[in-house]
């Protein structure tokens, strides 16, 4: 497995980890070519979390729009909520296969959380969550949630109290338990080989989204539209289509104009973070920024290797969404299609709902969440 894309990625964690990663590379590789491992997977996502998801053509907004037929990869329809439960799924069965007994992770949005305890739920594994105060606090349905699960969450004080400080937290518990624990990361970012293993669990809703698109239209999107956060759902999308002919959008969180979680849109630096090296924002001296964003699942300060270099190579564009912008694609996906989009998603609409009209486009936005966990923060926000 590659430890780099291009130049970003790797692995630069304490030497006690690497043994421990060296083992989860170890152990991947094998599961990639197991049939009987990958058969259960796809039974369980399949059976147990509604794959394949539909690619709905939204033809209301896309009428609205101007912007020719825009279809909606339901990621949203799958149980949890999330795109989220394709990775939780998939590492869990491989944390049992190598025999631990606990796993941890951690979350800002909740999803990934819930995700995770769903799947240790279901597969009789002890679990912890961590979770930043400020995101425990905008997301109480989600921790309320993890604890019927019968998972622990444990709150964050620390730092920004958001995902970042989690990852903090989550990584020095893997650091100090790794013998008997595996850290389900939940996006495409870390030490080597989880930026890969997190986009190959995620790489089924591009694969499906291909397969889909081709037989409904009968030939290949214009462009492809995703919210980046650590950026799984966007690349689990982007996978399929990385040597096609589409253009590729990622979405980041613009905020409320004084704060925000740009990263790839020129804000942000090169560095090294949570065992990675990719673009982060920083301050003069190196230090990591505190970021904001409505949505909780967007205000990493960093962003996925894999990302960076697409970013590099100008294979993929980023651009930003703000608040405000958000709040109106969440409300507009609502009243004309009947669907509510997680915050995270709306960025993702929100981008498109600003695009140039053009009626011979055909554009896939990846809805990577539903959003019964935003209502509450929304309903609030809207007064």
């Amino acid at each position: 497995m590659k430890r780099y894309f291009g130049k970003y990625g790797g692995q630069f964690v304490p030497e006690t980890l690497v043994p421990a990663l060296a083992h989860l590379e170890e152990e991947y590789c094998k599961i990639k070519d197991d049939k009987s491992f990958q058969e259960n997977l796809s039974n369980l996502l399949f059976d147990y979390c509604g794959r394949p998801t539909p690619l709905y053509l939204a033809k209301r907004l896309s009428k609205k729009l101007g912007v020719g037929r825009i279809y909606l990869k339901r990621e949203d329809l799958l149980h949890t909520g999330a795109h989220k439960i394709n990775n939780a799924i998939g590492q869990s069965l491989l944390a049992k296969k190598m025999g631990k007994k606990r796993i941890i992770a951690e979350t800002g949005a909740g999803q990934h959380g819930v995700a995770t305890a769903t799947a240790a739920a279901l597969l009789g594994l002890e679990c912890e969550i961590y979770m930043g105060s400020t995101d425990a606090k905008r997301q109480e349905l989600n921790v309320f949630k993890m604890n019927l699960l019968g998972t622990k969450v444990n709150i964050v004080e620390s730092g920004s109290k958001t995902l970042k400080d989690a990852i903090n937290e989550a990584l020095r518990d893997y650091t100090a338990n790794f013998k008997d624990t595996h850290y389900l990361i939940g996006s495409a970012l870390g030490p080597h080989p989880y930026p890969t293993i997190v986009r190959d669990f995620q790489s089924v809703i591009g694969i499906e989204a291909k397969k889909q698109i081709l037989e409904k239209e009968g030939k290949l999107p214009d462009c492809l539209v995703a919210c980046v956060g650590g950026g799984s759902n966007a690349i689990g999308l982007f996978s399929a289509f990385l040597d096609e002919p589409v253009e590729m959008i990622g979405v980041e969180a613009g905020g409320n104009g004084k704060q925000h979680a740009e990263r790839l849109t020129g804000k942000a630096r090169e560095g090294v973070l949570h065992g990675m090296k990719s673009y982060f924002l920083q301050d003069e001296n190196g230090q990591i920024q505190n970021t904001y964003s409505v949505s909780a699942g967007l205000d990493y300060a960093g962003v996925g290797p894999e990302h960076s270099n697409l970013k590099e190579m100008e294979r993929a564009k980023y651009v930003s969404v703000n608040d405000q912008e958000a709040l109106s694609a969440f409300k507009t996906l609502s009243q004309y299609e009947g669907i509510t989009p997680a915050l995270e998603s709306a960025h993702a609409v929100g981008y498109v709902m600003k695009m140039e009209k053009a009626e011979d486009k055909t554009i896939i936005i990846n809805l990577s969440g539903r959003g019964d966990k935003d209502a509450p923060q929304v309903m609030e926000l809207l007064k």
